[in-house]
């Protein structure tokens, strides 16, 4: 069993208009003095934007822990943001943003990054779910990557919580994966032969002008720079934890499984294909599989679980994934979720269910 972590986004806006309000820093500084909170899970970090807050778990060994400490950060979040006044939107994506562009927070590096991408940077009003599963080195750490990269768009449709854009439906599951699709290094990674070949292609990127850093690479899966861990960010911001908990299950079943499918080495082209799809039709279209042969999402969702259910069921995850999948392919995902509480209620109803969804149970 490997340790893994799940670090969620947050957008803050104006309760009664839907647009994002630069009110990060304060709120984080009233969630760092608040005695509910454990240092091992930091809640309210900085993020790119002023107005976006990123909290993370401890490192967790069960699904368990890491759906409590989802919610402990969570329902700090959702306490501290009512009594100053202020929205949470648990979506990929700002449903409303201001006609100025977004103030990029007082960071040196995020001032940088800003100043490199332009308007770009001036409309990144999106959000994702970031999870983290420990590798025991960077060789090992490039074979999951590998094994992920077939399966990405089929985690992308089941993390699809951005349809809103700019005060209408943008027809997408996730506009958030359409829009990092402008940034200058992002999408499906290539496949890498080792940790030495990953390491020289990304020093090439570092020396162009593309790309700050090894942070600002935006692709899909990625080791992470920081930790020991295969990063893996396709997913939207999640409405709920257990959305959350979901993937990162899904994800370590993946990492922890032997091979991707044997003999298979897809196109990189179509692999950037499915994550089209994905971002249109979440799982009510059809996707690339793992041999780059299209077909339902529904069905891939089933095949992915299939494919790691031996691990799913050593580390105890079985029961869990199954019911977590049968209730997104019942309710839908986020993005669907979203529409129809819109249709029902506006932007009060998208406020309304932003607010359940925040601290219902992982």
């Amino acid at each position: 069993m490997a340790t893994f972590g799940i670090e969620e986004e947050f957008l803050l806006v104006d309760p009664a208009t839907g647009i994002p309000v630069p009110r990060a820093a304060g709120l984080s500084r009233a969630l760092e003095s608040s005695p509910a909170i454990p240092e091992a899970a930091p809640v309210g970090q900085a993020e790119f934007l002023a107005c976006q807050l990123e909290t993370s778990t401890a490192i967790c060994d069960t699904l368990d822990e890491a759906g409590a400490s989802l919610l402990e950060a969570r329902t700090a979040i959702a306490g501290a943001a009512d009594e100053a006044g202020i929205g949470v939107v648990v979506s990929g994506a700002a449903p409303r943003i201001a006609n100025s562009p977004a103030e990029i927070s007082g960071t040196e590096r995020y001032q940088s990054m800003g100043e490199l991408t332009g308007a770009v940077a001036g409309e990144h009003y999106v959000n994702g779910t970031h999870i983290h599963v420990a590798v025991p080195d960077r060789d090992a750490g490039i074979t999951a990557l590998n094994k992920l990269r077939p399966w990405l768009a089929t985690l992308a449709a089941l993390g699809a919580n951005s349809p809103f854009w700019r005060g209408r439906d943008s027809s997408f599951s996730s506009w958030r994966l359409i829009h990092y699709r402008r940034w200058s290094v992002q999408g499906c990674p290539p496949e890498f032969a080792d940790a030495a070949d990953y390491d020289r292609r990304l020093s090439r990127l570092i020396g162009s002008d593309a790309v700050l850093d090894a942070g600002h690479i935006g692709w899909a899966a990625r080791l992470s720079e920081r930790y020991p861990t295969v990063e893996v960010r396709v997913g939207d911001a999640q409405l709920e934890a257990a959305d959350s908990v979901l993937l990162a299950a899904l994800v370590r079943g993946l990492v922890l499984t032997e091979e991707a499918a044997p003999g298979i080495h897809p196109d990189p082209e179509l692999l950037d294909a499915g994550l089209w799809q994905a971002a249109r039709y979440g799982l009510g279209g059809r996707l690339m599989d793992v041999q780059g042969d299209p077909s339902a999402a529904a069905d891939q969702v089933f095949a992915l679980v299939e494919h790691i259910r031996s691990v799913l069921e050593d580390n105890g995850d079985a029961d869990y994934v199954t019911a977590g999948v049968q209730r997104m392919l019942t309710l839908g995902t986020g993005a669907v979720r979203q529409r129809a509480a819109y249709a029902a209620g506006g932007w009060d109803g998208l406020a309304a269910l932003y607010g359940a969804s925040l601290t219902s149970g992982a």
